[in-house]
């Protein structure tokens, strides 16, 4: 049951994303849109009580789970910036306005960029470690917890993993091509002998 549950929320999510923006942008209803944005949290509500629901009931803690709570945290933690990215795309293509622009590639801002984008990592596995635990204090001693503890060294190792990338980037920035575009200045004939 969870596993169609989480299907369904991520299905839900993007249905509910291209919903509010052909509402914003192709019938130009601002207000309607905000509506339907405002309705992506609660999928992931429902998803969290659903899966406690589940544990209350005597359900065995497994995979499902641990999954339920991965993609809560990647929700909290991506989310905004996922909506944000695609609604300047919409903006771009539905509404007439200006290419948005894409990540930086090189130097201190691309570092910046992904120390950014891997602060929104740890985000999302704190989410997911705090939800994970709270599952494992419920359960208690007596039930079988392994698959709830195995989901949350995923969650650090994943925090783990990208740090050391944003870390690589910061450490070794990558430097922008060199580009030719001053001429070589041409060689001045030398004087011939005799002439002054």
């Amino acid at each position: 049951m969870i596993v169609a549950l989480i299907i369904a929320c991520e299905v839900g999510f993007w249905v509910l994303l291209a919903l509010a923006l052909a509402v914003r942008y192709l019938l130009k209803k601002r207000r309607a849109s905000v509506v339907l944005l405002l309705c992506e949290p609660v999928l992931e509500l429902v998803l969290f009580v659903v899966t406690a629901i589940d544990l209350k009931n005597g359900a065995e803690p497994s995979w499902e789970h641990g999954v339920a709570a991965l993609y809560i945290g990647f929700t909290v933690g991506y989310g905004h910036y996922t909506i944000s990215w695609l609604d300047s795309h919409a903006a771009h293509r539905l509404g007439g306005g200006p290419k948005p622009p894409g990540p930086p590639k090189y130097g201190l801002a691309r570092a910046r960029h992904e120390g950014r984008l891997w602060l929104r990592t740890l985000v999302a596995a704190g989410v997911a470690l705090v939800l994970l635990q709270g599952a494992v204090w419920y359960v208690g001693g007596d039930g079988n917890v392994e698959s709830l503890r195995s989901f949350q060294w995923a969650a650090l190792r994943a925090a783990g993993i990208h740090g050391l990338v944003a870390l690589a980037y910061t450490i070794w920035p990558k430097k922008e091509p060199v580009t030719e575009t001053t001429p070589v200045p041409e060689k001045t004939p030398a004087p011939e002998k005799g002439s002054r």
